[in-house]
């Protein structure tokens, strides 16, 4: 993995959809790292698809970051031109949407560090799918792609800048929520350890990720807990539903729901929450996409009910999913399949 970075020259670094702090923290971790290289005349960017929270808006090397959406023509002109791109916190190329296919048109290596599980595709002679990474660095018992990130830049023996500590801290802090899920082995907090000595300010990085709302997400919580917020007592389980319309009703902007799914389970016995957020079709999607987060405690796993009914997948506490169609459509197929992954008390 190295010696495939020193010797590019144009390197671009990928990350997901809607990204969240795993996505931003392990992409701004290689980001720092890779500018300290010795080496003159290398070109190198972080792209994402679309926006980021504004809440991640502090985060060193943030406003260097290239939205694909915005400047189209700028981000395709890097890509044709990279000769090495490394992918973090995502294994399949349709989640950079239309950047997917760009990437894929260069054939240029192609690193993948993600912390997913992936799933196995074969073709009609039943043979195993070429994969199209170089190389693979997964590991989908890992808290998240910065716990990776973490342990790749360790082997290098490299020096643990404080924007670098701060980028890797934030995506374990945010993909464990706040160190309540995915997080009980030991050595995360022996990682925590190192990045607090290298001078991440671990409560100021909280402050800034939860403590920076608007008065609109405040409200918007509100509702959503009031008015939209279904228990379902014989099986422990929570779901809460936004339409886009209501959405616009609180003038939502990015990561306005970015945890509001962890809600729920707050309550005494609710074990499973799930949450679904409607987005309005966007030109040439002709139907609306349903976000769906899946969240669960203990030995619940909701990521197989992610995967084999949502298209989705994750870890077994925390998962996502989708669907093109109505929310009301979304509802139903919620409910008739629950019954079947999740636990009846």
């Amino acid at each position: 993995m190295k010696q495939l970075i020193e010797n590019a020259q144009h390197i671009v670094i990928f990350t997901h959809m809607a990204p969240d702090g795993d996505a931003m923290g392990s992409s701004l971790a290689l980001y720092h790292w890779i500018s300290s290289l010795s080496g003159e005349g290398r070109s190198l960017s972080v792209i994402v698809p679309n926006a980021f929270p504004a809440f991640f808006n502090w985060m060193p090397g943030a406003k260097d970051i290239l939205i694909y959406e915005k400047k189209p023509e700028v981000c395709n002109r890097l890509i044709a031109e990279a000769d090495l791109f490394i992918c973090t916190d995502f294994n399949d190329p349709k989640r950079i949407g239309p950047m997917g296919e760009k990437m894929l048109q260069n054939s240029c290596p192609k690193i993948l560090i993600d912390h997913h599980l992936k799933g196995q595709k074969d073709d009609v002679q039943g043979t195993k799918e070429e994969s199209i990474w170089a190389e693979e660095h997964v590991d989908s018992k890992a808290s998240s792609s910065c716990e990776i990130v973490y342990k790749l830049l360790s082997t290098f023996n490299f020096q643990l800048s404080t924007e670098i500590a701060t980028a890797i801290y934030t995506g374990l802090m945010t993909d464990t929520g706040n160190f309540s899920y995915n997080s009980n082995n030991p050595e995360i907090y022996e990682i925590i350890a190192h990045l607090i000595r290298a001078g991440v300010q671990k409560d100021e990085i909280y402050n800034a990720v939860f403590n920076q709302y608007s008065t609109d997400r405040v409200r918007l919580t509100g509702y959503a807990l009031y008015r939209k917020m279904r228990i379902y007592p014989e099986y422990h389980l929570a779901l809460i539903t936004l339409s886009a319309d209501e959405l616009d009703r609180y003038h939502y902007q990015v990561g306005d729901t970015e945890g509001l799914v962890n809600m729920p389970l707050q309550i005494s016995d609710v074990y499973y929450s799930v949450f679904m957020r409607e987005e309005r079709p966007k030109p040439g999607t002709p139907k609306p996409r349903i976000r769906i987060s899946f969240r669960s405690q203990g030995d619940r796993p909701v990521n197989i009910w992610a995967g084999e009914v949502f298209h989705g997948g994750g870890h077994a506490n925390a998962s996502g999913g989708e669907l093109f169609g109505k929310l009301e459509q979304a509802v139903q197929l919620f409910e008739k399949s629950f019954p079947l992954y999740v636990k009846k008390s």
